[in-house]
């Protein structure tokens, strides 16, 4: 993914299937300049990552 489709994601009113290595994230935030997504698992809100967008994959 991009930092682009991730920023269009962010922004939608309906949930987007979004994973991280496998796993059902959401998308906090995302640093367009830097192509960083801010994400927490789907079960879990309070664990928060900082990744690259080019590892996020929409489904």
């Amino acid at each position: 993914m991009d930092a682009q489709r991730a920023q269009e994601i962010l922004s939608m009113d309906t949930m987007v299937d979004v994973t991280y290595n496998g796993e059902k994230v959401y998308i906090e935030h995302v640093d367009q300049e830097v192509g960083q997504a801010t994400v927490h698992p789907l079960d879990n809100p309070a664990t928060k990552h900082s990744v690259s967008v080019d590892q996020l994959t929409e489904r």
